[in-house]
């Protein structure tokens, strides 16, 4: 019991009704168990849903997006099957909207959108540009602050398609390397600097336009208006 309370106490709710729960995932957290057998966002929702309900046995709680471990951010998930169905259609049609903040090296464009196709190295886990073979990943960015003594940038990076390390690939590409990217960046040991900030969605029993926001401790953040 005392190891689903710290689960608890890690776990930052957002907003919770009877179909859905958006919480805060940590950095460096799975969103979903794998064989590292480590803590993993799911599980802790599903933790505090029994201790909170009382509930005896499993708990469906479904996962319908996903974020990479180092990074944090908001994230929404069903509490029904039918909540799950709804919202998984609602991510195959790229109508979960999801915004990143993102520091990267260099001084990117005021405004611009990237188009590739990417593929991934189920070996290496890495992803990569792949012209012939590769599913079509677009994004754009806005550029929200550029700090010239350490030439990084702030960008507000709006995902129109959800491929595998798809923003940490693209920004690289272009010679503007995510700041602590330990695949795609230039080898620094500190937290990556990426966080979901934003999620917008239509709720899939009330229909009611949704959106929930929630800003890193950056210091950069704090230089603009958001």
């Amino acid at each position: 019991m005392e190891d689903g309370k710290k689960k608890m106490n890690k776990l930052n709710i957002l907003y919770e009704d009877n179909h859905i729960i958006v919480v805060v995932k940590p950095y460096n957290v799975l969103s979903q168990g794998d064989d590292t057998k480590d803590i993993d966002v799911l599980t802790m929702i599903k933790d505090y849903l029994k201790e909170k309900y009382n509930k005896p046995g499993n708990v469906y709680l479904g996962l319908v997006h996903r974020l990479d471990r180092p990074v944090g951010g908001v994230m929404v998930f069903a509490k029904t099957s039918k909540a799950a169905s709804r919202l998984s259609e609602l991510v195959r049609i790229n109508a979960l909207h999801k915004n990143y903040l993102a520091i990267v090296h260099g001084k990117t464009l005021d405004k611009e959108m990237l188009i590739d196709k990417i593929s991934k190295d189920e070996k290496t886990n890495n992803s990569y540009i792949d012209l012939e073979n590769g599913k079509e990943s677009i994004l754009s960015y806005t550029t929200l602050y550029y700090d010239k003594e350490k030439d990084l940038s702030l960008v507000d990076v709006d995902l129109k398609t959800g491929r595998h390390h798809q923003i940490r690939l693209q920004m690289s590409n272009r010679g503007f390397p995510l700041y602590g990217d330990q695949r795609y960046g230039l080898g620094e040991k500190d937290q990556i600097k990426l966080f979901a900030y934003k999620l917008r969605f239509v709720h899939p029993v009330t229909k009611e336009e949704m959106e929930f926001k929630y800003l890193p401790d950056w210091d950069m953040v704090k230089e603009v208006n958001l």
